[in-house]
């Protein structure tokens, strides 16, 4: 019912935009790239929107055959409507996932508006923006859309550390430097609390930034901001960058989900871990041919006068306990990610539209970190493998499928939470289409 509504609401937003409209147009549309429309007093709107189904089978090794686990699902149904006003330096963004699935693929979590805010051109080069909206603080890879990922998943970095979407003020600039080089800054204040948390604010703010430099330029149609390298960079390009974020008062494992772990001080007031992210990524594209490298490290502050947790139930409990020990420090730290993470891959999409692809991810995790968590995340190594077949010269519509193979040399669990004693094997196969 909810997933309706929203649908109704998308639908009834882009008829009254039209119908209130003087003789509307539509200006241009390419297959994958939206629908563009315009008046002739200077308003304009773009409706895009792309769907895909998907499915994984999981299987463990030294284990029965019966162990495979398989799942169906829709894993993304996007719609963004985007434009500007008569004056084009304002301009907005609507975009709902009716999927109701994350953008890490690791849980169900029926929020489905993702981008909600305007922005303002202040010059040429710097520009605003206030709301809802992907943040500047995470790893390069959550920069590309969705739809144009090199495999059928985002690496495990993303999953493990990406804050993904934040409410707030987000400023970024664009600066042409010698030699046709261009460095590009952001700066990031937000809530802290992660996607619709619009409610009441956990914590202090959240700071950062992010410094992006393109010593052969800037790539073409948006490359930076996508993954594979469909319009085949005729030059190479290269984009660099370092991103930083402090987190003051943080109430779950990573700056997502608001509330969902809350400790309190002995006046039953909220008393919140500190948590600092920062990292170094790339990405390289020539003539087909695509690289990502990122790092990312992580690190907490616990206050001194944390007496108690609130359970899920709403109760509170004094037990902290760690091996035996009443230790609040290190209680708090294993409900938090930390530690330190990198990601490697690189692919070449030939010009019949057949992509071959591979990466490989390291999770090294503190000693006390919900990384260490063997049902979700104690997994050091990953290694994947896909092909891709691109079936028009766009991002519009694809087959892809991977198979990663995951170290479980730690320890790790089943979704049931019973101890599996071998690795795992991981298929997945999904199509997009877009309009």
């Amino acid at each position: 019912m909810k997933v309706f509504k929203i649908t109704s609401l998308c639908v009834f937003v882009l008829f009254s935009i039209l119908a209130k409209a003087q003789d509307v147009k539509l200006d241009t549309y390419k297959f994958g790239e939206g629908l563009n429309f315009s008046t002739n007093n200077g308003y304009k709107l773009k409706l895009t929107g792309y769907l895909q189904p998907y499915m994984d089978t999981k299987t463990y090794t030294d284990v029965d055959d019966n162990s495979t686990q398989n799942r169906f699902r829709m894993r993304r149904i996007r719609l963004r409507l985007e434009g500007n006003l008569k004056d084009e330096r304002f301009k907005y963004r609507f975009a709902f996932d009716l999927s109701g699935t994350s953008e890490a693929g690791d849980s169900n979590t029926n929020d489905y508006l993702l981008d909600a805010y305007v922005s303002y051109n202040i010059t040429s080069r710097i520009k605003a923006t206030f709301g809802q909206r992907s943040t500047f603080t995470d790893n390069r890879e959550l920069f590309m859309a969705s739809n144009t990922l090199q495999l059928v998943e985002r690496s495990r970095v993303t999953s493990a550390f990406a804050a993904i979407r934040e409410f707030g003020l987000f400023l970024q600039g664009s600066f042409k430097t010698g030699k046709g080089s261009y460095v590009k800054p952001y700066f990031v204040l937000t809530n802290g609390d992660g996607l619709n948390a619009i409610g009441r604010d956990r914590g202090g703010l959240k700071i950062g930034g992010r410094l992006d430099y393109l010593p052969f330029g800037l790539f073409t149609n948006f490359g930076q901001f996508r993954q594979a390298d469909v319009v085949r960079e005729r030059a190479p390009k290269l984009v660099i960058g370092a991103n930083f974020s402090h987190n003051n008062g943080m109430s779950s494992r990573r700056g997502r989900d608001s509330g969902s772990i809350i400790y309190l001080d002995e006046n039953d007031e909220e008393s919140l871990p500190n948590y600092t992210k920062y990292g170094v990524d790339f990405l390289f594209k020539y003539q087909g041919f695509s690289a990502l490298g990122e790092y990312v490290k992580t690190t907490a502050t616990v206050p001194d006068d944390i007496t108690q947790r609130v359970r899920n139930d709403g109760t509170t409990s004094m037990n902290f306990d760690v091996n035996g020990i009443q230790d609040v420090e290190n209680y708090v730290r294993g409900r938090i990610m930390l530690g330190d993470a990198y990601n490697i891959q690189a692919g070449y999409l030939s010009k019949s539209g057949i992509s071959l692809d591979a990466r490989y991810t390291r999770l090294n995790t503190d000693e006390n970190s919900f990384l260490n968590n063997a049902t979700f995340y104690n997994r050091p190594n990953y290694y994947t493998i896909g092909i891709s077949k691109y079936l028009s010269r766009s991002y519009g519509a694809k087959i892809q499928a991977d198979w990663t193979y995951i170290d479980g040399s730690e320890g790790i669990n089943n979704n049931e939470g019973i101890a599996i004693p071998g690795n795992e094997h991981l298929a997945r196969i999904m199509l997009t289409f877009a309009f």
